[in-house]
């Protein structure tokens, strides 16, 4: 019984925390993205080459953005998908549509919530990622787990 517990209390923390990165306002979401990007690539870029300019900088940050923000989608998603699996599985349900499907309405439900967030947009393509995400973690799960 406490496990049940504990995986949906740690499911819906993480439903909130995904919330709380779709609540926040375009530009700030974007100065998260590219402060990571400046404080990795733009560090590891600097290793091999000592000086780059400013330029050479923002250059980096623009190549590296959509791929990290995707990246970041794909992330957020697997974890989820990891999550409800192992809930699901703990109140006997193996059908792993339903679990497919309980992370795609909440990827749609996250696109819809950013429709009203200044500056974000819903966007389907966003949805497929996500859903790709939570599918991939949810399969390699179903390969490693007997059901």
């Amino acid at each position: 019984m406490i496990k049940k517990i504990i995986l949906v209390t740690l499911t819906i923390l993480w439903m909130i925390i995904i919330f709380a990165f779709s609540n926040q306002k375009a530009k700030v979401s974007t100065g998260y993205s590219d402060s990571f990007i400046n404080k990795t690539i733009v560090n590891i870029y600097k290793i091999f080459n000592s000086n780059p300019t400013e330029e050479e900088q923002n250059d980096i940050i623009e190549t590296f953005t959509l791929p990290i923000r995707k990246l970041a989608h794909i992330t957020e998603y697997f974890i989820l998908g990891i999550l409800v699996f192992l809930t699901l599985k703990e109140f006997n349900c193996r059908n792993i549509y339903i679990i497919i499907l309980i992370c795609f309405l909440y990827a749609v439900s996250d696109e819809v919530h950013q429709l009203f967030i200044p500056g974000r947009s819903g966007s389907f393509i966003d949805v497929l990622i996500d859903s790709f995400g939570s599918t991939l973690s949810v399969l390699l799960l179903k390969c490693k787990i007997k059901f």
